[in-house]
């Protein structure tokens, strides 16, 4: 069962915006074989212009499923972050069903029944992830504010560096507000 976790800000989050929202996650269920015991985070927030945006998380054990989109209207900005889900389960669904059949031949992860309306089986580009380019670098001890000058001379959006106080990988990014976000693994 996926139980739903919703944190509002600048937002009082009314009985029918819950319920809305606990609906159209419930109808996320039926793509499962075994319906994962697990939350969905879902944070609203409403800026000075009044354009509310939704933001839904769901981790899981195997897989991590988010989406978020801002409209003037919540309850449709809810639809339509619901159906871009949908669309990524049913995007990636072979994919997936294919790795977690690599380790239980019986297994598969979503329920392929629940696709049988015509959906779309999986992206146009074919069955296979194609890596079309890659690299290869020696990460350099540095701190953040090291990687985010290197990032901005190489004009890149994001930076893996090798973290002088944690001796981890890290990666700095480029957030769509000008701002930096950081990365740090265990």
């Amino acid at each position: 069962m996926i139980r739903v976790e919703i944190r509002g800000e600048n937002i009082e989050v009314t009985d029918a915006i819950r319920d809305h929202i606990e609906e159209k996650v419930g109808k996320l269920e039926r793509y499962f074989n075994d319906v994962p015991n697990t939350h969905a985070h879902v944070n609203i927030k409403v800026r000075n212009n009044k354009r509310g945006k939704v933001e839904i998380t769901i981790p899981m054990k195997d897989l991590t499923l988010r989406a978020e989109e801002g409209h003037d209207d919540l309850y449709a900005a809810v639809d339509l972050v619901i159906d871009k889900l949908e669309r990524q389960i049913r995007k990636h669904k072979t994919k997936i069903n294919r790795k977690f059949r690599e380790k239980n031949p019986e297994a598969d992860f979503f329920n392929a029944s629940a696709f049988e309306n015509g959906a779309q089986e999986d992206n146009e580009n074919g069955d296979e992830i194609a890596i079309f380019r890659s690299k290869e670098f020696t990460l350099k001890p540095m701190d953040s504010e090291e990687a985010v000058l290197q990032m901005n001379m190489l004009g890149h959006d994001f930076f893996v560096f090798n973290d002088r106080e944690t001796d981890g990988t890290s990666i700095v990014y480029r957030r769509k507000d000008g701002k930096y976000g950081l990365i740090e693994t265990n």
